[in-house]
């Protein structure tokens, strides 16, 4: 079902792989019939993750790419919306040669086409396919059929994520999973490995009575439990022999690597030997979901520093109202994030939290929007811009410091058309930038439609704010600074590219930064 994790368990499954020397394509199926993610409401959907292409996904590919270590594009997502698009275009065209065109076989064949497709240009020796949702739904029931043709046609293994509750303590309950299974037979698959989500271990009795009514032997039962980071899920399935079962299910020879590498990293987020306390102001707070990069990004910066990074979620909105002020809400942090979003709300009390942290030294991490507060902070406080804003907020700002990207002027549907993707950026030498990346040329990935009014940049500057990265031709202004402290502000989202084996330079920077204030 919907939220057991089968993205951090298809991540774990290809990192194992992925060990062995194989080259791994994960693809993810969602059944909504948006075309993306970019239109859903974080409270509904959580994060809308971006690729290196501007496609906006599911939440799953950032933790795809964190523990894979790998850019993927659109590709690798593939939506309801997506597929039915794909099937009336072809039609439209006279692509079926008159016939009448049907789920099965036409839809079906489409998602085999896709898969395969996908796998063969990214060379992959393994495609793993994540079904979204829960078994039985008819918005992924004919993904489900076609996965069943699949496996008359390739290689292929099921396995299936169940939740095992407890009732009370010892008490586990395996007749869901059982009920579950008997759905999946009915629909003519077949899994031969299961992986159980649980409160507490299996125990031997649950575990002979899930194999012996879901046909697998024993050993193919596997504990999935909770645990203190899920970066350690891997090195769990390899202890109970995922690995050489997942090998001998596909046919492959196994190769020589281990996992050396990453259990030392792991061992660093288990094992800190200090930590930190970030805020991070935002409106979907209720919803940690909704800022999972950021979160991620911390505990990759942290583990470079060998610290664990407390996070201490600040409602903006509460600010605004006048429940609290930002000397209250930020009391006890070592630094202040503020993260992408759009909207009027809680805009204010994050204008409030970034004045404070220049004020009193605390470092600050603008993201998107967190740099387009800022520069509305300093243009109020530092150029005597009374009521600067973005046009986003108020249409009717003295000093629309904040403005739509030109190009966007003339938008007028929602979806994918943003300024998306991976976008080149050229950093200023002898800025906290440059010092984070050590080079003059990045590349980081966006969403976002507005940005710095390049009538007031004169302005800013010559007030003391650092321009410290533009677009190549410098027409964007894509990374700011405070002159003093560690304030940085980008219209990027580094979060997106952050990777254990691969922290966010910006966010290593910024936690050093409050490692020293701390």
């Amino acid at each position: 079902m919907s939220g057991l994790g089968k993205g951090i368990v298809t991540s774990s499954l290809g990192k194992l792989l992925q060990t062995k020397g194989l080259k791994v394509s994960p693809i993810k199926f969602d059944g909504y019939l948006n075309v993306d993610c970019g239109t859903m409401n974080p409270f509904r959907h959580g994060e809308v993750f971006v690729l290196d292409d501007g496609t906006e996904c599911d939440m799953d590919f950032g933790t795809y790419e964190r523990f894979l270590n790998v850019d993927l594009n659109g590709n690798n997502s593939i939506t309801g919306g997506k597929l039915f698009r794909s099937i009336i275009e072809k039609e439209r065209k006279g692509g079926f040669l008159g016939r009448d065109v049907q789920i099965v076989p036409h839809l079906t064949d489409e998602i085999k086409a896709w898969i395969r497709r996908t796998g063969d240009e990214q060379d992959a020796d393994v495609v793993i396919v994540e079904v979204g949702g829960t078994v039985g739904d008819l918005e992924n029931g004919y993904f489900l059929e076609a996965m069943r043709q699949f496996a008359n046609e390739e290689k292929t293994v099921f396995l299936q994520l169940t939740y095992v509750p407890s009732l009370s303590e010892g008490e586990l309950k395996t007749k869901p999973t059982q009920h579950a299974n008997k759905l999946i037979l009915s629909l003519g698959i077949r899994p031969s490995i299961i992986v159980c989500r649980e409160d507490e271990l299996l125990t031997r009795e649950a575990k002979e009575k899930i194999a012996m009514f879901c046909n697998v032997p024993i050993d193919n039962v596997f504990d999935d439990p909770d645990i203190d980071t899920i970066y350690e899920l891997p090195m769990i399935l390899e202890r109970q022999k995922m690995t050489e079962l997942l090998l001998s299910e596909l046919g492959i020879d196994e190769k020589g690597e281990d996992m050396k590498e990453w259990r030392a990293a792991v061992e660093k987020i288990k094992s800190p030997k200090g930590e930190i306390t970030v805020a991070i102001t935002g409106k979907y707070t209720a919803v940690k979901d909704a800022y999972v990069s950021v979160k991620e990004a911390l505990v990759h910066a942290g583990a470079k520093h060998g610290v664990r990074v407390n996070v201490k979620w600040v409602e903006t909105s509460d600010i605004d109202s006048g429940k609290a002020t930002a000397k209250d809400l930020l009391h006890g942090c070592d630094g202040i994030i503020v993260p992408g979003g759009y909207g009027s709300r809680g805009t204010e009390g994050k204008i409030a939290c970034i004045k404070y942290a220049r004020e009193h030294g605390l470092p600050f991490l603008g993201l998107c929007y967190g740099l387009q507060m800022a520069v509305i902070e300093w243009a109020r406080h530092k150029c005597a811009m009374d009521g600067a804003n973005s046009t986003e907020i108020d249409e009717k700002t003295k000093y629309p410091v904040i403005d739509f990207l030109p190009e966007q002027r003339g938008v007028r549907d929602k979806g994918a058309n943003q300024r998306l993707g991976a976008w080149p950026c050229k950093l200023v030498k002898g800025t906290r930038a440059y010092a984070a990346y050590g080079t003059e040329s990045i590349s980081e990935r966006h969403r976002h439609r507005y940005e710095v009014n390049n009538d007031f940049r004169d302005a800013l500057t010559k007030s003391g704010l650092v321009v410290s990265g533009t677009s190549p031709d410098g027409n964007i202004v894509e990374v700011i600074e405070w002159p003093e402290g560690f304030g940085v502000g980008t219209q990027a989202h580094p979060e997106l590219k952050s990777r254990l084996e691969r922290p966010a330079p910006l966010f290593v920077a910024f936690a050093e930064a409050c490692l020293k204030k701390k």
